[in-house]
């Protein structure tokens, strides 16, 4: 009874040895001979079944691309995804069109993605994407490429996602097929209710540049009452158009704000009466106001076509604006050394002009090499200056004409003004203040009564009418002095000749006796220092 059971277990063992040997052999043959069909067999077509809008069901790869696709919401998300790629797909949304059943497919490559829209009714919508490279999807890529690719896109997205800039491409035909954060939301900013691919065209690249493709321009976009400014750089790309627009709000209000100041300076410039003209680096005239052609003669059409710093200089020469040299050469030579003082530093040069004229020539340096000249005309300055000091020589003659010392005094005893005899009296060396004077006065002729009521008169408060009194001389003998009060607190000092003897019956206090001092009031202290 054992045996037979030990033999039937056998045969069973036997059995099932021999069945996983023949199965073993079969999956090596199909392995060997048809793996590829298998793995063929196992890619699942990328369908999706909407309802109203609402994911009902996806394969696999349907959705993996989901979930690689940016955005919220699994239709947003993907009616985007396709808009770019089928631009014709966004006009027939949300339905069909009355078409229950309507094919797509992309333009422009070589092996275009093919979508197959159905409506099954009761608001159902399949999508069946269909890729000529289906064969691509059994390839097999390692985990470490694949990740790094994830994470290469992933920068890049994110890096155009919060850049401020609109980035877009379109079509030859004008469509945008792909863009940035930034300009989706300028886009659903400008049409808030929705955006629908294919995206509004936000800027018209028709304008090209002349180069044809890659020059930059600035464009203008109003949004909600403002204008918006971009520099906008246009490239061609795989039979594409790629724009890139940079804000350039700062540099508009930075442009504004300087042709505003230009304008200002300009005005400003334009109501001077001293002629301006600024000569760049290369020294090319650049800016120059109306009173520089009043002044200089020059025609107006000469200045404006940005003469040279030398034909300007010749043209001055011509018209005779210019101090006439000996010969050419040294002129130039003279010229060139103004442009040389002027560029270096602050530099003023008197033109007397041939016809009678007297300008003033001012050079300054500005910065990145340029350099400024004014042209002012002080003949008139120069003529009264000329009239005053004659005024002033005419005055110096009249008192060294006197035979009398005189001196002027300040209310704060400085000398203003004396004569020639009041230096030949005293000492060609005169002394600056009143202090000094009675110093050298008392040295030279010693304490004298005469000389006390001088002191006390000079303290005391005059009256309208001049003082007068004698006192001893440098040379022994007898010196009348007269006092004047002037406007200002000056006081006129005179010294006349000597006189032999004092009047009889004269007031003391218009001739004092040198025998007995005057009576006199202090000193200010202005005057005694």
């Amino acid at each position: 009874m054992v045996a037979h059971f030990l033999i039937a277990f056998a045969a069973a063992a036997l059995a099932v040895a021999l069945a996983l040997l023949l199965m073993r052999l079969v999956g090596q043959r199909l392995a060997g001979s048809g793996g590829g069909r298998g793995l063929e067999r196992g890619i699942e077509p990328i369908v999706f079944l909407f309802r109203h809008q609402l994911l009902l069901d996806a394969t696999g790869p349907a959705r993996a691309l989901l979930a690689g696709l940016p955005g919220d919401g699994d239709w947003q998300r993907l009616t985007c995804w396709l808009g770019m790629r089928l631009p014709d797909f966004g006009a027939v949304l949300p339905d069909l069109g009355g078409a229950a059943r309507l094919e797509f497919e992309e333009r422009g490559r070589p092996r275009p993605l093919r979508l197959l829209a159905e409506d099954l009714g009761d608001g159902i919508l399949r999508l069946t994407l269909a890729d000529p490279a289906a064969e691509n999807a059994g390839i097999l890529v390692d985990s470490l490429s694949l990740g790094a690719m994830e994470q290469e896109l992933e920068i890049l997205r994110s890096t155009m996602d919060h850049s401020p800039m609109l980035a877009w491409r379109q079509d030859g035909q004008g469509q945008v097929t792909w863009a940035n954060s930034a300009y989706l939301d300028l886009a659903e900013a400008k049409a808030p209710d929705q955006v629908l691919w294919p995206l509004p065209q936000l800027i018209d690249l028709t304008p090209r540049s002349p180069a044809g493709g890659s020059g930059a321009r600035r464009v203008q976009v109003d949004h909600a009452g403002q204008s918006r400014w971009y520099d906008c750089h246009v490239h061609e790309v795989a039979g594409q158009t790629v724009a890139i627009a940079l804000p350039a709000d700062a540099a508009v209000r930075a442009e504004r704000a300087l042709r505003e100041f230009v304008q200002t300076l300009t005005k400003t410039f334009a109501d001077l009466p001293i002629g301006l003209a600024i000569f760049d680096r290369d020294r090319n005239l650049q800016l120059f106001n109306p009173a520089l052609i009043d002044l200089t003669g020059l025609a107006t059409g000469f200045l404006t076509a940005r003469p040279t710093l030398y034909a300007f200089l010749d043209r001055l020469r011509e018209a005779r604006m210019v101090p006439e040299p000996k010969d050419y050469r040294s002129w130039r030579n003279q010229m060139a050394s103004l442009e040389a003082a002027a560029s270096s530093g602050h530099h003023v040069e008197m033109w007397s002009l041939p016809g009678g004229q007297t300008y003033r020539v001012t050079g300054r340096p500005h910065p990145d090499g340029a350099v400024a000249f004014l042209f002012e005309d002080i003949t008139s300055e120069i003529s009264l200056t000329r009239k005053f000091r004659a005024d002033l020589s005419l005055g110096a003659e009249v008192l060294d004409s006197i035979e009398d010392a005189v001196a002027v005094f300040a209310a704060n005893g400085e000398l203003l003004i004396s004569n020639r005899r009041y230096a030949e009296l005293w000492g060609s060396g005169t002394p600056a203040t009143l202090d000094d004077h009675l110093a050298i006065w008392t040295r030279a002729c010693g304490q004298s009564p005469g000389l006390a009521a001088l002191r006390e008169a000079l303290n005391a408060t005059l009256p309208d009418e001049p003082m007068r009194g004698a006192m001893a001389g440098p040379s022994g003998g007898l010196l009348s002095w007269g006092l004047r009060a002037l406007s200002g607190g000056r006081l006129l000092l005179s010294f006349a000749a000597p006189v032999p003897t004092l009047p009889v019956g004269r007031d003391p206090r218009r001739l004092p006796d040198p025998a007995k001092p005057a009576t006199a009031a202090p000193m200010p202290r202005a005057l005694t220092g």
